[in-house]
């Protein structure tokens, strides 16, 4: 009796372990927003992929849905160089997602820095941290033209296929 009284013990501490760590994970970033300042100043930071917009120049919106079968839609968009879009992240899932706009190879190395350091926290703005039912914007101005990305960079969920293209095509002069 007492051999199995222990072991179902054991099993309910380890399940309870199970859960906790798994839920860590889940809610790595939490459910807060990273919401921007309105009165922060526009950074001038220049990336491979552009640099921070200005909300009184952007050319046009382009609305963004996240859901929990990991997927962006549009999963595919096209913008020319110089434009300056006004994303609306929203996020249609249960649990949360984010937008990271980076190259191919950037967002790989930072999806493995946030499996190290799930719990990691950033403002950047090229970023979108949404919560469930929520919506965020970001500006982001398209300076160079080339192929770029967005993805998820919640634990598990670039993995799973939660990334989208964006073609900048060459401005015409």
């Amino acid at each position: 009796m007492k051999k199995h009284s222990v072991l179902k013990s054991t099993t309910a501490a380890l399940m309870a372990v199970t859960f906790a760590l798994g839920a860590g994970l889940a809610y790595a970033h939490g459910n807060e927003t990273h919401a921007k300042k309105a009165d922060a100043p526009i950074s001038t930071d220049e990336h491979e992929f552009g640099k921070q917009g200005d909300p009184k120049k952007k050319t046009r919106t382009i609305t963004i849905d996240m859901n929990d079968t990991m997927r962006f839609g549009p999963a595919d968009i096209t913008v020319k160089e110089g434009e300056t879009i006004k994303f609306v992240v929203a996020n249609k899932g249960q649990m949360m997602h984010e937008m990271v706009i980076g190259t191919l190879d950037e967002l790989k190395a930072h999806g493995e820095l946030m499996k190290k350091h799930p719990g990691m926290e950033h403002d950047e703005p090229y970023m979108a941290h949404v919560s469930p039912g929520k919506k965020e914007e970001m500006v982001w101005q398209f300076t160079k033209a080339g192929e770029f990305y967005y993805a998820c960079l919640v634990p598990g969920h670039f993995e799973a296929g939660m990334i989208g293209k964006i073609k900048v095509t060459k401005a015409k002069s």
